[in-house]
Formats: C-alpha cells, structure tokens, sequence
C-alpha cells in the first residue's frame, strides 16, 4: 500500500480530541449517500412514468405509420408486403381512420374510429388490453342482437369495441347494440347510418383514448368511410422501439415519394421532449445535493489541512514530496466519495426495489393515469450519477491538496 493511501485512511480515523472532524466527515459522506439516493430514486421514477406512457401510447399508435399524398393508400396489400421486407419490421398493415358519431336512445358522443384487420396478430396490444372473456377476432363477425323488448327477434350487426369511459358515458353495455353515423370520404354525400353491436371495451388509462376512441373491422371502416379497396394508412411494428427512426427512413427510401412516413418519436415529439427536458431539470437540481455535500467534503479537508500542519511538516522534512502530500488528501476525499456513493446506490437500489414490488405510493387516478408510482431501473443513470458524483467530490479535494502541498516545513516546525 502506497504511504499516501495509508496515511490518507489513518486520517479518517480521528483522534478524540479531533472528534468533530470526525463528526464532519461523517456528514459529508452522509450527505453524498442521501444526494445520490435520492437521485437514483427520481431519475427510476420518471423512467418508470416515461415508459410506462409510452407503452400506453403505442398500444393505440403504431411504431411507424404511413400515409398517402393522395389522401388514401390504394394497392395497399402490395405495399405491406415491401415494407414486411424492410428490415426491423415485425408486421405492416392497412387501417382507416376518421370520425364517427354514436348514438343511442338517449345519449350521443362524437369519436375517432380505427379500422384495422380483427385479428390478435395484427393488434396485440389492443388485445392485451380488452376486458376479460373478449376477443378482438369479434370484431369480424356478425352478431346477433335483439331488437326489442318483447320482440324476440334478432338482427345481425357488425361488431365494434369501445373505450370504457365511451360504453360508460352511453349507457352500452356489451351484446347491445348502437347507432353510427359517418360522413364518407366524399363530402357530397349525405351521411351514412350503420347499427354496430358492443363486441367488447377496453381500459387504456388514459382519458383521451378511453372515452374518445372506437375499433371496427378494417372491411366495416372502407365501408362506412366509403373506401372500397383502399385505406387511410398503414401502420407497423417494429423489432426495437428506440430504432423506429432508422426504420421510417429505409421504409421512405424504398416507397419513394408520394408517401408520407413517420415514427412514434416524431408523431410525439412535444410530449416526450417535455418529459425528458422535466427530468433533466430535475437531475441538475438533486445534483445540487451533491454538490452541497461536496462543500462539506471542501471543508473537512480544509479543517484537516490545518489540524495535521505539524504532521505535514514531519512528512517533508522526511523527504516526502509535495505531489505525495497532495495525494493524501485526494485520496481521503475520494475515499469519502467512493463511501457515500456506494451507500448512496446501495439504498436507491434498495428504494427502487420497495416502490416497485409493495407499490406503497398511491397516486389519485383522477390526476395520473396510474394508481401506483412506477419504477424503471435503467443502470446507465446509476453510472452516470456514480461519475458525476465521484467528479463532484474529486474537485472538491483539489484546493485542500495543494494548500497542504504548499506549506513550508520549516515555518511550521520554527513556529508551531
């Protein structure tokens, strides 16, 4: 062990009557584990909300989308087919979109409508989230609904599935039926009315999809928005999220132009720069934590300095350099750094792992749109604290170190 280190760690261990510098250096490391602690936690906790909405996000938005200059995508079998070919593409496939206006005896609400192929392969994300016993595959099928109280008789209906806030707001309940009415693509035309029986609700946690979203049939969407053999886009899934930008880009270049394609990133750009420009202002005001506590590691090494004069002076005048006594002061404050940086990950791990598996943190669902506070660990943020947290207090032992690379043997031993 070099001479440095060793006098470095013998000085961490007071003497009694140097007990508050003892006390000091306590505080400093205390100070550094509860900054890093804390900003381990926030930085997990808004990674947990950022993912958590964007998975809630793209189960109603695909990765990638692709829209027409011409306003509809016709020949879109073929196109499908060279975008399946693109390579980091899952899946690719036609959807109508447009608005809606259901009724029933005694309520009415204005919606969007997405017409996609009735298949869990196609819209697994959609599937995921239907209510229990439903199927999206109901979607293409004709079902059976009574007309009337009394009546007896049946009527088959297509079949479309509502947000949950959207079936609450009209009263429907599935099995029921429910008026549509369409404007169609050309605006001569008079609007079209349609009957549709509830084949099943889903429950997205989020407001604007729950009671303002609806699925039909991509087959019943060309035919309410009167788009025979033709649709509004076509959307696709990709292998890696955080590789949809590449993605769009090689899917333009082989389409050509006449085609518009964007990723999810760029559809939501303004809400996910909000999230990340939040989280960056949050990380540089609990790193002024750390920075607090590396004053306090600035000053116990100060009140060393001048506690340990006569010991310096020793040190010289046996021939140890002024870089070696430098080095030992820089070693202690690294030391209380490496300390509170390691207790500092220790209990963000440690809280990280709590919030997460007894979900004590209960959010108002009124205001959020989760119940509990979610926590994604992403290790790169943990090294990345770890860093800026050992620079922090690295800088914080470079003026103690040459203050004492700087005092003169000789004074110190002629007047002390």
């Amino acid at each position: 062990m070099r001479y440095e280190l060793f006098v470095g760690l013998r000085y961490l261990r007071a003497k009694r009557r140097e007990a508050f510098i003892s006390l000091i250096t306590l505080i400093s490391t205390a100070g550094i584990a509860i900054g890093v602690m804390t900003l381990t936690i926030t930085l997990a906790v808004m990674t947990g909300f950022e993912g958590d909405l964007r998975d809630r996000i793209l189960a109603f938005n695909p990765h990638v989308s692709i829209w027409s200059q011409l306003g509809t995508v016709s020949g879109y079998e073929d196109i499908g087919a060279r975008v399946r070919a693109v390579h980091g593409v899952v899946d690719a496939e036609p959807f109508v979109y447009g608005q809606l206006m259901l009724s029933t005896p005694e309520k009415f609400a204005g919606v969007l409508v997405r017409g996609v192929p009735p298949t869990a392969a196609a819209n697994p994300d959609l599937a995921q989230r239907l209510n229990g016993g439903q199927h999206i595959e109901d979607l293409g099928r004709r079902v059976a609904v009574p007309l009337g109280a009394g009546h007896g008789a049946t009527a088959q209906m297509p079949g479309i599935i509502l947000g949950g806030a959207l079936a609450k707001k009209l009263g429907v309940e599935v099995g029921e039926s429910i008026r549509v009415a369409a404007a169609p693509s050309k605006a001569a035309a008079v609007p079209r009315l349609s009957s549709f029986a509830v084949v099943g609700t889903f429950d997205s946690g989020m407001p604007e999809y729950d009671s303002g979203l609806a699925y039909v049939s991509l087959a019943d969407g060309q035919n309410l928005f009167d788009m025979p053999e033709a649709a509004s886009g076509i959307e696709v899934r990709v292998a890696d999220l955080y590789q949809a930008n590449d993605v769009a880009q090689a899917i333009a270049r082989d389409l050509g132009v006449g085609y518009r394609v964007r990723d999810w990133m760029e559809a939501n750009r303004n809400l996910f720069g909000a999230l990340r420009l939040q989280k960056t202002v949050y990380s540089i005001v609990l790193l002024l934590i750390v920075m607090v506590a590396g004053f306090t590691v600035l000053a116990t090494l100060i009140m060393v300095v001048m506690e340990k004069r006569k010991d310096i002076a020793i040190l010289k005048s046996m021939g140890a350099s002024a870089n070696g006594i430098a080095r030992i002061f820089i070693y202690k404050g690294v030391v209380i750094g490496v300390v509170g940086v390691t207790l500092g990950n220790l209990g963000g791990w440690a809280g990280c792992w709590l919030l997460k598996h007894y979900q004590f943190v209960q959010l108002p669902k009124d205001v959020f749109f989760v119940n509990t506070v979610p926590v994604t660990v992403y290790p790169p943020y943990f090294v990345a604290v770890t860093i800026a947290a050992l620079l922090i207090c690295l800088l914080a032992t470079i003026y103690p170190a040459r203050q004492a690379a700087r005092l003169s043997p000789v004074d110190v031993i002629r007047y002390e």
